[in-house]
């Protein structure tokens, strides 16, 4: 595709996408004015968008592409604008026909998260490197090299940051709020998509939707979005990195037993990692532990939590005792919470005797407090060990190798956004969010519907036995879900072993008939 000058931009539509390579020419950039409420006329809103071209070498093959980074102004059925979506589109320029080239739409979480950690840690040209031993990131400068991982020679990559995140804003009229929430949030990206198709003529290319964490809520929820009507964008493959769908599996509230259910194997990953579980289970090795772990939360546990005070005392002392010893906790602190350990308390509990806590987000990050006594954590290690490297990643890259122009603040993790998200989307007062039913029914009505998940063992944000209590369930068809896991934690790619892992699970995902 070649690059577009000012005046072949279409005014109402214009697309961004940022790149990071070796070789790096601006061709168009153009400058958007706020809008303002009282003459938000589409004609006066010119969308900024850089093209940039580039090369690299990606597994031994050198590929070319063009990155386009900038905005796509959404409207409604009066042309009025209302909202701004900042995405980053890569393209290979080097093949002859892409029209069937697969292409990849990739968001983050939070929700109120930009779509950096995916992008600068996974599946992006380049990659910002940090410590894989779960240290912490210290200060500038970092290491931002070109990613040998990038999955952009399997397909096209599309990074879309939601309204509120990144450089991403409602317009005119609408408020932030009119796009924060399950399902105000799928339909504004749904019609990004749609654009995005049009723009780009690939309505017949394989599509792909790739989330994290609460992005993985969102792929979910899109799916029913882009394929619940007669104008149908049937979806070939949703990869769910760190899934959460069915959230009882999170909420901690009197009455929900799934969470202490859900999150027990997690807790006993991390007691094998930090060394409070006995020789002879240490014997075992991380995954065969876990599968005990499993095996006693599914079973024994959730017996006992149902039965509530009408457990016998001998049972309840075998519960109490086998809690102990997949947890790491004392036997009195598990009286005292009568069985029931919060993920909230464990990340403080478990190291308490080093004053030490653990990390949420992956728990083999370990943090200090201001004192040791408190129930919860000051903060996340694994959450403020990171997030340094990336916020200075992909604001050099988009300065400097994309050439973006755009000065107002980017929005790496909102939390305007993330408090005022509506849950709401069954009308109903209390109820859990839980769209893998969405899953279910797309499957049913899309046979070539296929279905990655990537867990991580120390993730205590989205932990890996409530996703495969979800996965359970549902209406999914588990023939066409692949289940993977690695060493590390919510963002797994942080850990190098994980990472090359990860990604050659992708690529074989990308080629489910290679094998046959």
């Amino acid at each position: 595709m070649r690059a577009l000058t000012e005046k072949q931009t279409p005014t109402r539509l214009k697309w961004a996408s940022v790149l990071l390579p070796l070789l790096f020419t601006v061709s168009m950039v153009g400058h958007a004015e706020p809008a303002k409420k009282s003459d938000a006329k589409v004609d006066k809103l010119v969308p900024e968008v850089v093209t940039t071209k580039h090369r690299m070498t990606i597994q031994n093959q050198k590929i070319s592409y063009q990155a386009i980074s900038g905005e796509t102004i959404l409207e409604d059925d009066k042309g009025e604008p209302q909202a701004s979506i900042f995405s980053i589109t890569y393209l290979r320029d080097d093949v002859q026909d892409n029209s069937k080239r697969p292409v990849t739409f990739i968001f983050n979480g939070g929700p109120g998260s930009a779509s950096l950690w995916l992008h600068m840690g996974l599946f992006g040209p380049k990659r910002v490197i940090v410590p894989g031993d779960a240290k912490d990131d210290g200060a500038a400068p970092y290491r931002i090299e070109a990613n040998d991982y990038s999955l952009l020679d399997e397909s096209d990559l599309v990074f879309i940051d939601p309204v509120g995140t990144g450089f991403s804003r409602a317009l005119g009229e609408k408020k932030g709020a009119d796009f924060w929430g399950v399902k105000e949030d799928v339909q504004s990206i749904a019609e990004f998509m749609r654009r995005w198709l049009i723009e780009h003529k690939r309505w017949n290319s394989p599509k792909y939707l790739a989330g994290e964490s609460y992005g993985t809520t969102r792929a979910a929820a899109l799916v029913d979005e882009l394929q619940g009507g007669w104008t149908d964008i049937s979806v070939n493959g949703v990869m769910l990195i760190s899934s959460i769908l069915d959230f009882s599996h999170a909420r901690y509230q009197p009455g929900n037993n799934q969470p202490y259910i859900g999150f027990l194997p997690t807790m006993a990953a991390t007691a094998f990692y930090h060394n409070k579980v006995s020789d002879g289970d240490k014997a075992l090795g991380l995954e065969a532990f876990v599968e005990q772990a499993r095996q006693f939360a599914i079973k024994d546990y959730a017996l006992a939590l149902l039965q509530g005070s009408r457990l016998s005392q001998s049972d309840y002392q075998s519960v109490r005792q086998q809690l102990a010893r997949f947890t790491g906790l004392s036997e009195s602190y598990l009286d005292r919470v009568n069985l029931r350990v919060s993920a909230s308390r464990y990340t403080k509990e478990l190291l308490r005797d080093q004053d030490l806590t653990v990390g949420r987000l992956d728990s083999r990050y370990t943090g200090k407090d201001y004192d040791s006594g408190g129930d919860s954590t000051d903060n996340d290690p694994s959450g403020y060990g990171i997030d340094g490297a990336y916020t200075a990643a992909i604001h050099q890259y988009l300065y400097e190798d994309l050439g973006v122009k755009l000065s107002r603040p980017f929005n790496v993790l909102s939390t305007d956004v993330n408090r005022g998200w509506n849950w709401n989307i069954s009308g109903k007062q209390m109820h859990y969010v839980n769209v893998a039913p969405y899953l279910g029914q797309a499957q049913r009505e899309n046979k070539d519907l296929r279905i990655f998940v990537g867990n991580g063992y120390f993730d205590f944000a989205t932990p890996f036995f409530a996703t495969e209590n979800t996965f359970a369930d549902n209406g999914i068809d588990n023939s066409r879900v692949t289940m993977h896991y690695y060493k590390a934690g919510h963002m797994m790619y942080v850990e190098p072993a994980s990472l090359a892992q990860l990604v050659q699970d992708i690529r074989a995902f990308y080629h489910p008939n290679a094998a046959k």
